[in-house]
């Protein structure tokens, strides 16, 4: 199913203006949101980010029309659980980039399965070409322009492995494909700020937030690629996958830790807390 503009559709086509410069321009946003038993995970913190991208776009925005888009798609969904896409769009314009000045968004919302098993499961990285620019006001923000992320993904693919592994152009690790990611050095976890043309993930927040509370120092500083190689574990996250351990990167094996253990336990107890139902539960 999916909802747009309002409106509620069966099937996976709905009338869409060609006009739109969602589709012309990818002139937009995204949020890639965990919904479980009915519960959109950190919605809030989605939201925010959305809002914020939004206000360097110049792109007006409804919250609360984002907000039943997500609950009615989530709603719906069978065992009221699945993966949503919210995207919002500027709508449709006249031919040309200049901005329109009486924009009319165009907000969708679709929801597809999810399986709980493909969290915490381990992945397998390959160290791609393609860079990410620091410099680009879209390197910090979930946009439409995604093409850099699928190209990555291709070559990491041709390379043997589940997700790229993306450095910045001055050489300091950025992200995957689709994560990001967390080093524990010297029993310090450490991940790359989002100066370094770092995406602001929403499981990433959490991780920073949990891991004090497990002991645990953090650290925002550019990591060396060689790092991750000496690292006592590495891992990424994201709001489908949560936490996914590195087991390799361009087929040298990476350590496994408790530490990594302890974060999945205390992301998962999270996870059961906001939504009232433990979905690694067995029989769940």
């Amino acid at each position: 199913m999916l909802w747009l503009n309002g409106e509620i559709h069966d099937g996976p086509v709905a009338p869409f203006d060609l006009r739109d410069r969602g589709l012309l321009l990818a002139d937009g946003l995204f949020e890639t949101i965990l919904a479980v038993n009915g519960v959109a995970l950190c919605l809030a913190d989605h939201l925010d980010r959305m809002e914020a991208g939004a206000a360097r776009l110049a792109l007006p925005l409804d919250r609360a029309v984002l907000e039943t888009a997500v609950a009615a798609v989530a709603a719906g969904a069978e065992n009221r659980t699945g993966v949503v896409r919210l995207t919002v769009t500027r709508g449709p314009g006249q031919r040309g980039l200049r901005v329109p000045a009486d924009a009319r968004p165009t907000v969708l919302a679709t929801i597809a399965p999810w399986r709980p098993e493909i969290a915490f499961s381990p992945l397998r990285l390959a160290l791609v070409t393609l860079r990410r620019n620091p410099f680009s006001p879209v390197s910090t923000m979930k946009t439409l322009a995604y093409l850099d992320n699928v190209l990555a993904l291709e070559e990491a693919a041709a390379k043997g492995g589940e997700d790229a592994l993306i450095l910045n152009t001055a050489g300091h690790v950025a992200s995957t494909s689709m994560a990001n990611l967390f080093a524990l050095l010297d029993g310090r976890l450490v991940t790359p700020p989002v100066d370094d043309g770092v995406l602001p993930g929403v499981t990433r927040k959490l991780i920073l937030a949990l891991a004090p509370g497990l002991g645990l120092a953090v650290a925002e500083r550019s990591l060396a690629p060689k790092e991750l190689g000496e690292a006592e574990a590495v891992f990424a996250t994201n709001s489908v996958r949560l936490l996914a351990p590195v087991s390799a990167i361009d087929g040298t094996a990476i350590r496994h830790h408790t530490v990594i253990d302890a974060l999945s336990q205390a992301l998962r107890e999270a996870l059961a807390r906001a939504c009232g139902f433990d979905p690694f539960a067995k029989g769940s």
